[in-house]
């Protein structure tokens, strides 16, 4: 018997390389895991970078997915991907080819070593937030609220929209 699909909120961000071709790498790639379709993608962010500072700014946007994997195997499918597209983790917040973060899986919350859902920082990042809010404004955080107002509460000053995608 197959699962139902779930709804996933994946954020992606890249700072080096060829930030906005990874950033398209990524969403194909999620389009085309197994069991998963692609519903939306937010229009393109650059923000500055969070924790260490001393690297380029990030190009973000969000997607939402309808899939099969189970949350563990999507954040394993997420890791290889980021690895297929030359991702190195050197140290904490460091510059990167490609960022593959679940940020909402349905109405789960998880607390597991190497996997938090709803993302631990999410509601402090503009980056996330705002093209959440652009796609799903109606989505529900679990336990916190409407995306909407929540991303209303962020601080977008290090954030600015690089392009709407088409409807």
């Amino acid at each position: 018997m197959t699962q139902a699909p779930s709804t996933a909120c994946i954020a992606l961000g890249a700072n080096i390389g060829e930030p906005l071709r990874q950033i398209e790498a990524g969403f194909n790639a999620l389009a085309a895991l197994p069991g998963t379709r692609l519903t939306a993608r937010s229009s393109l962010y650059r923000s500055a970078p969070v924790g260490y500072t001393d690297q380029p700014d990030f190009i973000n946007a969000v997607a939402l997915i309808d899939t099969t994997l189970e949350p563990h195997a999507l954040l394993e499918a997420l890791l290889e991907i980021e690895r297929v597209n030359g991702r190195v983790r050197e140290f904490p917040n460091a510059p990167r080819t490609l960022d593959l973060d679940i940020v909402l899986y349905g109405d789960m919350v998880i607390h597991d070593p190497g996997l938090t859902i709803p993302h631990a920082r999410m509601l402090e990042r503009a980056f996330v937030m705002l093209p959440l809010a652009e796609i799903a404004p109606d989505m529900q955080v679990p336990g916190q609220g409407r995306v909407s107002e929540l991303a209303a509460r962020v601080d977008a000053d290090s954030i600015a929209q690089l392009q709407r995608m088409p409807a």
